[in-house]
């Protein structure tokens, strides 16, 4: 008896189920300097949504203090689903090892393990970067560098830096210096870094403390206080802080010739008078042809927090 056998019938596996995409996570960005650290919730399209500050004393912290402070903004992150955290780092950094490897204003910095101790402290993927190379990715995706290929973006104040983005790269070894120890007086003052007459000497807040002190303007004048008491002593040190300024970027000017150079920090308290000043001298030292005109923007943001998005922008682009 022969027994046909049925045709073999497939089963059709059923269809995968189809999930609503998962809304875009938020980011966090720390920024690390001397004597202060801020920590900021980010949306991915680059608004602070909340934001916290601490401080420490720079020269006399421990690493167990840098711990402490970093708790604090581990807490403030608790609770939201972040994609990942961004560090700006003033100093030498290693992105690949995540070690502050030197800063000569904090001791206690040198060798922290930055993204080891934070990943503990918050349980979400950490990444360190230079802090002027982060500032310039923060005008870069959210900032008035936005469409450009080409600029430089420049921190002033307590900490002076300038990253910049040459052709859609950012012109610096990962980790890498803000130009802050650059050399621009062979017998200048003595830096902090051991060496003479670095740029950060001659166009830090410090220097200009210092200088409105000498002469006779009273202590711990700022540039706002300067430019607001406008008579010719003060206007003269506004001067020439701008002037100083402008020297180190007539060295980046020649060197990547950026066109648009970004002011942050400091710099935006002295008002369309201080930054002609800077703009004018730029130009002025744009001696090869061919090259776009260098012109100066002063950032409009009321708390200056470039650093804070760099850090969203390192999330984006590597977490």
């Amino acid at each position: 008896m022969v027994h046909k056998r049925s045709p073999l019938r497939l089963v059709p596996e059923p269809a995968p189920q189809r999930t609503a995409p998962r809304a875009p996570r938020r980011l966090g960005a720390v920024e690390l300097v001397p004597g202060r650290v801020r920590a900021a919730v980010l949306s991915v399209a680059g608004q602070i949504l909340e934001r916290i500050e601490t401080s420490y004393d720079a020269a006399t912290a421990s690493p167990e203090d840098i711990d402490t402070v970093l708790t604090a903004a581990a807490a403030f992150f608790a609770g939201h689903d972040l994609g990942g955290i961004g560090v700006a780092a003033a100093g030498l950094v290693d992105p690949l090892t995540g070690l502050i490897l030197e800063v000569n204003d904090v001791p206690g910095l040198h060798g922290y393990p930055v993204t080891e101790r934070l990943r503990a402290f918050t349980g979400r993927p950490v990444r360190v970067e230079h802090r002027a190379r982060l500032q310039v990715l923060g005008d870069r995706f959210f900032g008035a560098g936005r469409g450009r290929r080409t600029f430089a973006s420049v921190s002033t104040g307590e900490v002076l830096g300038v990253g910049v983005l040459y052709d859609g790269e950012v012109l610096a070894p990962p980790g890498g210096r803000s130009g802050a120890h650059m050399t621009v007086a062979a017998s200048g003052e003595l830096c902090t870094c051991g060496n003479r007459g670095c740029w950060k000497t001659l166009a830090t807040s410090g220097w200009l403390r210092a200088r409105a002190q000498a002469a006779g303007l009273g202590d711990g004048m700022s540039l706002e206080a300067l430019v607001r008491r406008g008579d010719g002593p003060a206007a003269r040190v506004v001067e020439e802080y701008a002037h100083n300024l402008a020297l180190g970027l007539e060295n980046v000017q020649q060197l990547f010739a950026p066109g648009l150079f970004i002011l942050h920090g400091e710099a935006c308290e002295g008002g369309e008078g201080f930054r002609t000043v800077v703009e004018e001298r730029l130009r002025a030292a744009a001696a090869f042809a061919g090259a776009e005109e260098p012109r100066v923007l002063v950032s409009e943001a009321a708390v200056d927090d470039v650093a804070l998005l760099g850090g969203a922008g390192l999330v984006l682009s590597h977490l």
